[in-house]
């Protein structure tokens, strides 16, 4: 199949299921769950939760049994932009080509929005849709490891760092915990939820977070890169924003070249990693090689 079908398949039942799950836009309070519905509906991919499913699948795995986690993903991941967008943060007007949620609610309502999507991530992943039908330790392990990512050990821990170090020169060392925290944990544990959810064996576990480490830390590089040469009507959002924030990023440490080579390099090393299994992975390989060239 090719990705692009792939992919739209996809983002069609994570929407669904998203409508099916979440609690409704006029339910009360209206303007919070209108909020919530307004960042979480503005046109998203939906990498994060396909991913997720695409590792169910190279598992072996039930992939519909795994939507609630695969959505509960995707709620974090748009909490942490609603937040991200705040003026006290990266004071973004823009978000997918929308205003973002402080500039349409009011900064009150944001973060609000932004704590409810978090906690109702938390409910999904223990919800009866989930718990009927995946294995109960391995739900568990896998709500472990969100929270985990999720938190100052991940996401929240890169995002800080992130913002203490504007406008400072950074060590090779620094920028790498940057990226692998605030973008790379959250596809990392994506991935390998995917797997646990799924019963994978400890070695293809670890086949599975090597490819996902190495992916998600493309995936910010090639951000990085796109922050300076995207097109800002597709990327909708702002370009040339993180040199205008001093922000940590590969190609200000690096230079635009040897980020580039740096982003080929992580993705052979994804597909790599994922050698050892069979034409079910191609949907992961398919988006590894994705990351190389993409424009948005």
């Amino acid at each position: 199949m090719e990705l692009e079908t792939y992919l739209k398949e996809r983002k069609d039942l994570i929407d669904r299921a998203l409508l099916a799950l979440v609690p409704p836009r006029d339910e009360y309070p209206p303007i919070l769950h209108e909020a919530m519905h307004y960042s979480l509906f503005a046109g998203g991919k939906r990498i994060r939760p396909i991913l997720h499913l695409a590792s169910v699948d190279a598992s072996g795995g039930d992939a519909e049994a795994c939507l609630p986690f695969a959505c509960a993903l995707e709620l974090i991941h748009t909490y942490s932009l609603i937040h991200d967008d705040l003026p006290s943060m990266d004071n973004d007007d823009l978000r997918r080509g929308k205003p973002t949620s402080h500039k349409m609610f009011g900064e009150a309502i944001a973060i609000l929005a932004g704590d409810a999507l978090l906690t109702e991530a938390f409910r999904l992943v223990t919800s009866e849709a989930a718990r009927a039908r995946l294995d109960p330790v391995s739900l568990l392990l896998a709500t472990h490891e969100l929270a985990e990512a999720a938190g100052s050990l991940g996401m929240v821990g890169g995002q800080a760092m992130d913002i203490t170090c504007e406008g400072q020169v950074v060590s090779p060392q620094l920028l790498e915990y940057i990226h692998t925290h605030k973008t790379g944990a959250l596809i990392t544990v994506s991935v390998r939820t995917g797997g646990l959810l799924s019963g994978a064996d400890p070695v293809s576990l670890g086949h599975l977070t090597r490819f996902a480490s190495a992916l998600g830390l493309a995936f910010q590089i090639g951000d990085d890169l796109l922050n300076v040469e995207g097109d800002r009507k597709r990327l909708g959002k702002s370009v040339g924003s993180d040199a205008c924030r001093g922000k940590a990023t590969y190609p200000a440490l690096y230079g635009m070249e040897k980020s580039r080579e740096r982003l080929r390099e992580l993705v052979e090393e994804a597909l790599d990693a994922l050698a050892p299994f069979d034409g079910r992975a191609d949907p992961l390989r398919q988006i590894a090689r994705y990351m190389v060239n993409r424009d948005r």
